[in-house]
This record gives structure tokens, sequence and C-alpha cells, in this order.
């Protein structure tokens, strides 16, 4: 199972985050740096609506839905790559996840203390970046002086590998993460076996307060559409400042990752956890949100992470099934079992918004809308499959 580490500065959020996520209180949440130190480790089950829809179409009596999972690892402080606060450890757990949220705290809390003594989320995450930079760079430069024997003895491979390391080292130098790098899919592929901790797909979470979330939902919106008044009175300034730093996060994270943030607030849905989910989203809709932070982030990384989501359903039970983006068909059989991708005959598939929209397989068939897929198809995600296979 892909897994994505929570990361961030001590006292952003991440464990707060961490028990909101899991649906838990497993991690340690107190108000004082480094209150993680060995990384808590959590299932979560990734929501997708689209289950209860398929399961009322087929009467199942049951929805199994995908999951992945998420590591809590302790706060980074700036020197971590020389070894500083807990720097060995925070960049060996690092190493070991697939992907990266980045916990960037948004609001304004004197009583929630803060390293730099201020709220600066950009420097929060360029602290961060440049620590991982650092440890990158150092790792590379001991793994191209290894290879310099090989190099002078003619070798192929250390010569292609070398080659690679002298085009990121100058990349990192400048500052950049080893993923902006620009490099071909065969070297991208090679850099994989470097596990460089800037080559992992980074996912940002603006950690805001309760009290500013709706409002920094509507800023947000208005901002994005070139309006960034205040509507609401008393909304105080606190909530535009937080919206103002959320806007600030999306930017840099689309401009310097190519990715996206997602808001939350850590603490309200962390004490969300012991409501049921009905429960927790009326509570949430009561504050002028529609949908949970959770939610959206944990569908994000688990796009994030490359996966992807197909279905079967029938009386027994509809379940969702995780393959990777450009899985054929006979793959993704095997997801459900070697025999299935073993004695592959077809792949019967029809996408889910077309089987919504017919309202049965029965007449997704009538409609030609159920195809029958060989084992080359490169499965998409929302496909509903029948698979035929004899063994």
């Amino acid at each position: 199972m892909l897994s994505a580490g929570i990361v961030g500065l001590p006292n952003v959020g991440k464990s707060t985050l961490f028990n909101a996520l899991t649906r838990t209180h497993k991690a340690p949440a107190e108000n004082y740096p480094f209150c993680t130190i060995d990384p808590n480790l959590g299932i979560v089950t990734v929501p997708d609506a689209r289950l209860a829809k398929l399961a009322e179409i087929s009467h199942s009596q049951k929805i199994v839905p995908t999951a992945i999972e998420f590591v809590d690892i302790a706060g980074l402080v700036k020197g971590a790559s020389a070894g500083e606060g807990l720097g060995n450890q925070f960049l060996h757990h690092i190493r070991e996840v697939d992907a990266i949220v980045q916990v960037v705290r948004c609001f304004e809390d004197s009583d929630v203390h803060h390293v730099s003594a201020s709220i600066d989320p950009i420097r929060d995450i360029e602290v961060i970046n440049t620590e991982l930079v650092l440890a990158d760079l150092a790792s590379l430069q001991k793994r191209h002086d290894r290879l310099q024997k090989e190099v002078r003895a003619g070798d192929k491979a250390a010569k292609v590998e070398s080659a690679i390391i002298e085009k990121l080292l100058p990349h990192l130098d400048r500052g950049k993460t080893a993923i902006t790098a620009i490099l071909t899919p065969e070297e991208k592929a090679i850099v994989r076996e470097f596990f460089l901790l800037t080559s992992k797909p980074t996912i940002f979470a603006c950690n805001v307060a309760e009290s500013d979330l709706a409002v920094v939902a509507a800023h947000t919106e208005r901002g994005r559409n070139g309006s960034f008044q205040s509507s609401k009175a008393g909304a105080g300034d606190a909530g535009y400042s937080t919206a103002t730093h959320v806007r600030a996060v999306e930017d840099y994270a689309r401009h310097h990752f190519a990715t996206e943030a997602i808001v939350i607030s850590a603490q309200i849905e962390s004490e969300l956890v012991d409501l049921g989910e009905n429960e927790a989203m009326e509570y949430l809709r009561g504050l002028g949100v529609e949908d949970s932070g959770v939610h959206a982030l944990i569908r994000a990384v688990y796009h994030l992470l490359g996966l992807r989501t197909f279905f079967t359903t029938g009386e027994k039970e509809t379940r969702a099934w995780t393959i990777h983006a450009g899985d054929k068909a006979a793959t993704a059989a095997g997801v459900i079992h070697s025999d299935f991708e073993r004695g592959f005959i077809a792949a019967e598939t029809v996408q889910y918004d077309d089987l919504v929209a017919l309202g049965s397989i029965a007449r997704g068939r009538e409609a030609g809308k159920l195809r029958s897929e060989g084992k080359d198809y490169v499965v998409r995600d929302g496909d509903v499959i029948f698979f035929r296979f004899n063994v």
C-alpha cells in the first residue's frame, strides 16, 4: 500500500490532522515542539460517493471502499539536514513514504507556539524545502563521488547515472526540487532509484482556525475571481489575514510544485472524529462549509500518488479497487485475484456516469454502453468492470 507522510514545522497541526484523517486519537497533539517522535501510521478510507450510488443500483449488501496509508512524522526545524532537532530521524522517515503532505500553519493564535514566533507560511515552506534540498545535495554528491572509479573504467551505466547527477546538482543548488527538474522518462526512471526527498510528489494542507474556515472559503473564491474584499462584518481581520496566507500558499504550490493546496481546519475536524459521518457533515454545513477538508485532502493525495479507482458491483457487494494510472485491464484483474489475470478473457466495462444515467447493467448493455475490452485496454478512473476469465 502506498503511503503519504505528513510533514511540517513543529506545532503546525500535523498530529491533529493525522487524528482527523484516521478518525482516531492515536497521535499525541500537544502544544509543544516534537510531541511526535516515532511516526504514527494509519490506514485511511478514501471517501467516494460513487460507491453508494452503485450499491443502490445493484442492491448490494455491503460496500467496500479503497484505502491509503498516512504517516505522521516528527516536526522539522532549520538545520535538520545537519542533524538539528530530530533531523536525521525526520529525513529517514520521509525517505520511506511515497508522497508528502506538507502542513502549513495559516492561522494566528497567540496561545499556540510557533517556532519562529510569527506566522509566515511561505517562509515555513521554504524552511522545509531548503532542508530537503540540502539533504538531497549531500546524498547526490556522495553518490557521484562513489561512481567516479566506475566512470573512469568505462562503465556505461555509471556514466549515465553520473551524467544525470551532474544535471541534478546545479538544479538543486539553485534551491529547486528534484521533481521539477526537466528529465527524460528514462532519466526519471533512474532518478527513482536515488530515493531523493525532493523527488516525491507533494501537496499542501493549509491549516486554518475553525472560526476562519467559511470566511477563508469565501475569500479565496472571490480572490480567484479578482475581488478580495471582506463580505462578513466582524469576519474579522483574522479571517482576511488567514485568507491572504492561504492564497499565498496556493500560488506558491502552483508555481513551484505544479500542485495544489487544500484548506482544512485540523482542530475542528479532529474534534468530529467521535461523531458519525452524517453528524460531522451536518456540523460542518452549520459552519458554512459544504465538504470536509479531510475528505478533499484524502482524495487529492490518492490522485497525487498516481492511484485510480475501478469498481465491481453486484448483490453481494460493491467494491472500489485501486490501480495505478495507466494500468491495463489484465493488471486490474490481477488486483482482484491472480487467477483473474492469469486466465483473463475479457473485461466487460461501463463508465460510472453512463451506468448511473441508465440505471442498470441491463440498460447499459441495451444502450451499447457496456463494452467488451481486451487485456490491453487502459482502465479509466470510474470504470465499472465485470471480468471474464478461465483457469
